[in-house]
């Protein structure tokens, strides 16, 4: 779990129980063979299969994957909420989720002790145990933001107090113990963080391939150039002494530059102001420069060494970020005061003691700030005083057993630490265990375990106890270095069982150990300790003038973590030793872990390389013997394997007798007996206890899983049958409802069609009859129109006859005349009659109207040229006539107008005396139609150029090249492919210096070789034409306009041409040195716009060869070769092929 482990998993994915686990045993409890082989072997498997996490009861064993595995997010924490341990796959929800309901509904305070080797996933399991406590408890605001601030201590803690070791990214060089309280309801609502011990000597130097605290690595590669400046930083990590040793200045799972802002962020959340910010970040810088301090030594003239700072650039910058002058920080470095009751003496330093003397003033000021960082979160996350019945869960993250190469007073302090933890483990683990037998009324068995208590006194014994010879050693007067502790030790210690050195005589010529070294056989392994620093560790001390500097800094923060430079408080009392500091620390851990219920996380780190999927053995074995595992498994056998509550057992089993199936009506106690006498189970494989079943062989219980797995099947079986008997049931119900439904559709569908049937016949009568009696009707109206007719027609006889008798009376000429006019208006009134009776049988109105003026006019002029002579009336009646013709005409000529093209449309035939006028309309007419196209070519430039264009390839195609006709039609483009717009081009375009763009597109390029088709891109510009590559634009070919010779195309409809080029004398490959011949279908726009621009650039007519046979130079010092083409008709697209000297293409 070094790799942080996230998910998104869904809630709805089919899970095991613990008891129905195939990978292995998910718990090692019920393993048949307890040996330390067996649970190695059965850790491996588990590991194999993807189960990280394997049960010893209520123990938790993690083993870190080294890689992301889904199955941390909210549908997992939401699965595990509120289930039994044994309902699903063993998880370290699981543990946590029991601890939180055993605390919140028990009002039982728990603790969650998380251990193992470095790099075996502590931090991210104390992170996941924290974030699931943060998702089941309750909501609000304020419970938000106490939950906020519980989650951002970890990513602050991790920065000051995590580093980079060859084992961990992420080690923990300090140990936490997070208290975190709970108001009645379960809700968090603050908490206490405790520190152990931390690694302060990494502050000033560490082994290869390691590196120091991460927040000096965050603050250089994240904080911005303003704020380095002003710190007097610089970001390269190797300018600092203290940060170079290790040669490791990054990690790759891990971005300092991110980090550093999720540090600061978190800090602001938490409530750091940012003068608190501020002061920390000077406090580094200070510590960093600081480190690139150099003393040079010297002799003084009584003898003694002495030393003087060399550099002072970076003392000087320590100081500005201090608060304090560089005359008292360089005399602090260099000189140390010696006080007694009476005197007060200042002594020189040699260069080795001076540089001690920075060393330790570092440590002491990351050590101290580390503290009161921590004190700082306590003091913002802290539950307030007027909540009642606090409850309480710890989650204890603390180095695990250290054994290396070259082990120190660190490491002797670290493994003391887990001596105890395993000391409590066995002692509450054995209490628990006992106390449960006795409450269910079932007899204890003695079990045999190593008891490490033993080790644990030779350790702390306050008198005889190491740590207690190690401060006698460092308050003695007189000489004393590490041999004289070691010396003690020999003497004092000799005889006892778990110490050694080559000072027994058994040991004595041991080549694993050193003169220098003693040898403690702890719970876990022989651990071989060099004593060399050990008193100076111990002591832990800081020269008083060093302390009176510091306080006397401006920094206010530096006078509360040095109130022992005060003036006012001198005291010539020694400070407590580091060795009894931490002592004091664990006693007072083991009483707080003693005093609430323990739940154990046991992480073991499967190699030591770091990788997924890989399982070293041995490695694991080591980790499983010294954390206990072996005797964690007996003490929970303790003669009985499984054990469980009736209610659960009778839930899960009893299905396997008939008479618990499917309902118990008694007590579960009765009931889970009923369920073992019904499989054959005697008294002896099984107690029963008051509240539990207690199961004594592994083999009993599997035997139970199996028999439930057999009844589970049944029973699922029966289940599915009756489910499908329903399920068809259910379908026969609803088909039988299906086709009542139909029926009744159909039913009122066959209604309808007759109901419609009925209607339509009953129309069709109704049509006939109405029909009938309308043709009556019209036989009647016909009949009387006719009456009417006739008697119209009898009247017109009738006054026909009058006039004829008239005549006869009046005889005379004058009366013959008198009678021409009343015939006359006899019948101009029968015509205009007539013409009004045809009106109302529907002609239009327009034209009778234009009838009768025309007859009324006719009369008025007739009237007039009564009074004139025939010979003055024959010029009217002319130019009447003519007028007439000519309007008539010209109305004619209007709709029979030719187009507006200059060249379209046929001009009407005009009548033989309106001929001479018909040419002058046609000239005007034509003239008309040439100023208008010239006044729209002079608003349209584009048009005008492209009829220019049209213009031209007319002069030079029309009636030679035979696809000239089809693009008469078709629109001159001059960039086909956006050659302009093209990246890759304007990137040419810086090379060639070639802007303007005339003609572009994608053509086939016909080899001289094998006359297949190549495509490529070519662009013609206003100096050349280049050819390109058409994916990169890369330049191939480049011609300058003025080496183009000529131009030779056939007189077919094929799109080929050949470009005729100068042989070019330029070394540049990319000028060309031969001619070419390409494929094109837009051939004639082409070479028309080609032809333009080079007698608009180049000043010459570029000559255009159409022939059959065309001569074509591929290279300057190669024959011609001769192209001929060969008309069919039957093929759609030029087909070439190469023979000897000869290329024929067929069309």
């Amino acid at each position: 779990m070094a790799t942080r482990m996230l998910s998104t998993s869904s809630s709805g994915s089919s899970f095991s129980s613990v008891l129905e686990e195939t990978n292995g045993c998910a718990d090692m409890v019920l393993l048949e063979e307890i040996t330390l082989g067996s649970i190695v072997q059965n850790l491996k498997t588990r590991y194999d299969s993807g189960g990280i996490y394997t049960y010893i009861g209520s123990v938790v064993v993690s083993v870190n994957p080294y890689r992301t595995l889904l199955i941390y997010d909210q549908n997992y924490i939401s699965l595990y909420q509120s289930k039994s341990m044994l309902e699903l796959p063993p998880h370290i929800y699981a543990i946590v989720d029991e601890a939180y309901r055993s605390m919140r509904d028990k009002n039982v305070d728990q603790c969650i002790i998380i251990t193992g080797e470095s790099g075996a996933g502590k931090t991210e399991a104390s992170k996941l145990s924290m974030q699931y406590v943060a998702a089941v408890s309750g909501k609000g605001a304020e419970v938000g933001r106490v939950k906020e601030q519980l989650l951002l201590s970890n990513p602050i803690l991790e920065a000051f107090g995590n580093a980079k070791t060859i084992r961990n990214d992420n080690s923990s060089r300090f140990g936490k113990y997070m208290d975190i309280e709970f108001d009645f309801k379960g809700d968090p609502v603050g908490g206490i963080v405790s520190n152990y011990l931390l690694e302060k000597s990494r502050v000033v130097g560490q082994n290869t391939g390691e590196r120091s605290f991460h927040i000096f690595y965050q603050l250089l590669g994240g904080a911005t150039t303003d704020v380095l400046e002003m710190l007097h930083l610089q970001k390269e990590v190797y300018s600092y002494h203290y940060l170079s040793q290790g040669g490791c200045s990054y990690i790759l799972t891990m971005d300092d530059s991110k980090q550093f802002h999720a540090t600061i962020e978190a800090m602001e959340v938490i409530g750091f102001s940012p003068e608190d910010i501020s002061c920390i970040l000077e406090m580094l810088s200070a510590i960093l420069n600081l480190g690139n301090a150099k003393f040079k030594g010297h002799t003084l003239p009584n003898g003694s060494n002495a030393c003087k700072l060399d550099n002072l650039k970076y003392v000087t910058y320590a100081c500005d970020m201090l608060g304090c002058s560089r005359e008292l920080m360089e005399e602090s470095l260099t000189k140390r005061s010696v006080e007694t009751k009476r005197d007060y003496v200042l002594k020189p330093l040699s260069a080795t003691e001076g540089a001690h003397a920075r060393d330790a003033l570092c440590k002491a000021i990351y050590g101290r700030m580390f503290s009161w960082i921590v004190g700082k979160i306590n003091s913002s996350i802290k539950a307030n005083s007027l909540v009642r019945k606090k409850k309480c869960m710890g989650v204890l993250d603390i180095y695990g057993f250290e054994v290396f190469a070259e082990n120190g007073f660190e490491q002797f302090i670290i493994n003391y630490c887990n001596e105890k933890l395993q000391q409590v483990f066995i002692e509450l683990t054995l209490k628990s265990e006992q106390d449960e037998y006795e409450r269910e009324g079932i007899q204890w068995t003695h079990i045999d375990y190593f008891n490490n208590a033993v080790i644990c006194e030779l350790i702390e014994h306050p008198k005889q106890g190491i740590l207690a010879y190690l401060d006698d050693e460092c308050l003695r007067p007189g000489e004393t270095n590490d041999d004289t502790f070691l010396d003690c030790l020999n003497k004092n210690c000799v005889g006892h069982a778990h110490y050694q050195s080559r000072a027994m005589k058994e040991f004595y010529s041991d080549s694993l150990m050193r003169r220098n070294q003693f040898r403690l056989l702890h719970y876990a392994a022989e651990v071989t300790y060099g004593v060399e620093g050990f008193l100076e560790k111990n002591r832990d001390l800081l020269y008083k003038s060093l302390s009176q500097a510091m306080f006397a800094c401006d920094r206010p923060l530096l006078k509360e973590l040095f109130p022992e430079g005060s003036p006012d408080g001198n005291s010539i009392k020694r400070p407590l030793t580091a060795g009894f500091q931490f002592r004091t620390s664990v006693a007072e851990l083991m009483k707080n872990l003693l005093s609430k219920n323990p739940n154990y996380i046991r992480c073991i780190k499967p190699n030591d390389l770091k990788e997924p999927r890989k399982f070293d053995e041995d490695l694991v074995r080591h980790q499983a013997s010294y954390l206990g595992l072996i005797e964690n498994v007996k003490v929970r056998r303790a003669g009985h394997a499984y054990r469980q509550l009736y209610e659960q057992a009778l839930a899960r089993y009893k299905m396997l007798s008939t008479s618990t199936w499917p309902v118990w009506k008694g007590r579960p106690k009765d009931g889970v007996k009923e369920v073992l006498k019904s499989i054959g189970k005697h008294s002896e494989d099984f107690s029963m206890g008051r509240s539990k079943v207690f199961i004594r062989s592994p083999k009993t219980v599997f035997e139970l899983e199996e028999l439930r797995r057999k009844r589970v099947e049944e029973i699922a079986t029966f289940i599915q049958r009756m489910y499908r008997g329903w399920v068809k049931r259910r379908r026969f119900k609803a088909l039988k409802r299906a086709q009542l439904v139909f029926s009744t559709h159909y039913r009122t569908h066959v209604c309808v069609k007759r109901y419609r049937k009925l209607r339509n016949a009953a129309i069709v009568i109704q049509k006939y009859f109405r029909g009938w009696t309308a043709r009556k009707e019209l036989r009647r109206l016909k009949k009387g129109i006719k009456a009417k007719m006739a008697v119209v027609t009898i009247r017109k006889y009738y006054r026909m006859w009058k006039l004829r008798r008239a005549l006869r009376r009046r005889g005379s000429k004058k009366k013959e005349v008198w009678a021409v006019g009343v015939i006359a208006k006899y019948f101009y009134g029968w015509k205009a009659r007539r013409l009004y009776r045809e009106m109302r049988r529907g002609v239009k109105m327009i034209a009778a109207a234009v009838v009768i003026q025309k007859y009324c006019r006719g009369w008025l002029v007739r009237r007039a040229l009564k009074r004139h002579t025939k010979e003055s009336a024959k010029p009217i009646i002319a130019a009447f006539m003519w007028k007439a013709m000519c309007f008539k005409y010209l109305e004619y000529l209007r709709p029979h107008l030719p187009s507006k093209s200059p060249i379209g449309g046929k001009w009407p035939n005009p009548p033989i005396y309106l001929r001479e006028a018909s040419d002058h309309l046609r000239n005007m007419y034509h003239s008309w139609r040439c100023k208008a196209l010239r006044d729209y070519y002079n608003e349209n430039a584009n048009e005008k150029r492209r009829m220019t264009e049209k213009a031209r390839a007319s002069s030079l195609f029309l009636g030679k090249k035979a696809l000239y006709p089809r693009s008469v039609k078709i629109p001159f483009k001059a960039d086909r492919i956006n050659l302009r717009n093209d990246p890759r081009w304007t990137k040419l375009v810086t090379e060639t210096h070639e802007q303007r763009v005339i003609w572009a597109d994608v053509i086939q390029k016909i080899n001289r070789s094998d006359a297949k088709k190549v495509p490529m891109v070519l662009a013609i510009t206003g100096n050349s034409f280049m050819l390109l590559d058409p994916k990169s634009y890369a330049l191939k070919y480049r011609v300058d306009l003025n080496n183009l010779e000529q131009m030779s195309l056939s007189p077919f409809s094929d799109s080929i041409f050949v470009m005729h080029v100068k042989p070019s004398r330029i070394a540049d490959p990319s000028y060309a040195k031969g001619d070419f011949m390409f494929q094109n279908p837009n051939v004639i726009e082409m070479v028309t716009k080609l032809h333009a621009v080079i007698k608009e650039s180049v000043k010459k007519t570029l000559p255009i060869n159409i022939a059959k046979e065309i001569q074509v130079r591929f290279k300057a010092d190669e024959p011609s070769c001769a192209v001929t083409f060969h008309h069919t008709g039957m093929v759609y697209s030029p087909v070439c092929k190469r023979k000897g000297s000869t290329i024929e293409i067929v069309t």
